[in-house]
C-alpha cells in the first residue's frame, strides 16, 4: 500500500520523504490556506521533493473553468494529479483531462456509485473520505471494501486512495481491505511507529543498561 501525506507543509513532507515514507502528496484549498503560501509556488516546491503524484485541487465549479485550472496546475510539473470534486462537472473535467494524459484524483467520494462513475470517467485515483463518514455514524471502511469489490469485479484500473484518515486503525483497516493508497496527515503517519509496549520495553532495557555501568561509545 502506498502512503501519501496530506499536507502542504514542505518541511513535514521533506522529513517523511527522507525516510521513504512518502509515495505522493495530497493537498486541498484548506491545506494551502494553512500553509500561508501561493498555491503555484508551494505545489512546485512539493513536486521537486516528491517524485510521486502530487494532488493539486481546482477551485472552480463549472467544467470549462475546472478544465482551464486543471491544465494550469498540470503544467507545474509532470507528477501533478489534478484534483476535482465528484460532481457532474468534475466528472466532465476528469474525462477531458485524463484523455489528455493527465493524472486525475476525483475527491469527496462517499458512495460506491460515485466511485463507479469516476472510474468510468477515467479517474487515476478515487478518494473516499473515511473519517467524514465515521463522523455521521456511517462505516467508512465498509465503503472502501465495497469499492474494492466493485473495482475488482470489473478490473477497473482506478486506484482507491483512502482519504480523511484520522487514526492508525484506519491505516491498518485500509491495508487489510486492500486500498491502493492512504493519504494521512504527518502526525498520523508518524504515529504508526508508536506502541505502548515498545515504549515499556525500551524503558526497561535502558534501566537495565544503566545498571551495567557500560558505554558503547
Amino acid at each position: 500500500m502506498k502512503f501519501f501525506v496530506d499536507t502542504a507543509e514542505v518541511e513535514a513532507i521533506a522529513e517523511l520523504h527522507a525516510l521513504g515514507m512518502v509515495d505522493g502528496v495530497t493537498t486541498n484549498p484548506s491545506l494551502i490556506l494553512k500553509s500561508g503560501r501561493d498555491i503555484l509556488e508551494v505545489t512546485k516546491e512539493i513536486c521537486s521533493i516528491v517524485p510521486g503524484p502530487v494532488s493539486a485541487e481546482v477551485v472552480a465549479t463549472k467544467s470549462e473553468d475546472m478544465i482551464a485550472e486543471g491544465r494550469k496546475l498540470a503544467a507545474i510539473a509532470p507528477n501533478i494529479a489534478v484534483k476535482v470534486p465528484l460532481t457532474w462537472d468534475g466528472l466532465k473535467t476528469c474525462k477531458v483531462l485524463s484523455g489528455e494524459g493527465f493524472m486525475v484524483n476525483v475527491t469527496l467520494c462517499f458512495s460506491v456509485n460515485q466511485a463507479l462513475i469516476a472510474a468510468k470517467a477515467g479517474a487515476t485515483f478515487i478518494s473516499p473520505f473515511v473519517g467524514r463518514l465515521d463522523d455521521i455514524n456511517m462505516d467508512g471502511m465498509e465503503l472502501i471494501g465495497d469499492i474494492r469489490t466493485v473495482y475488482d469485479n470489473y478490473d477497473f484500473k482506478t486506484e482507491i486512495l483512502a482519504a480523511s484518515i484520522r487514526t492508525v486503525n484506519h491505516v491498518t483497516q485500509c491495508a487489510l481491505i486492500g486500498a491502493d493508497v492512504i493519504t494521512a496527515p504527518p502526525n498520523v503517519i508518524k504515529s504508526l511507529a508508536s506502541h505502548p509496549l515498545t515504549d515499556k520495553g525500551l524503558d526497561q532495557f535502558l534501566k537495565d543498561w544503566a545498571k551495567t555501568g557500560q558505554k558503547i561509545v
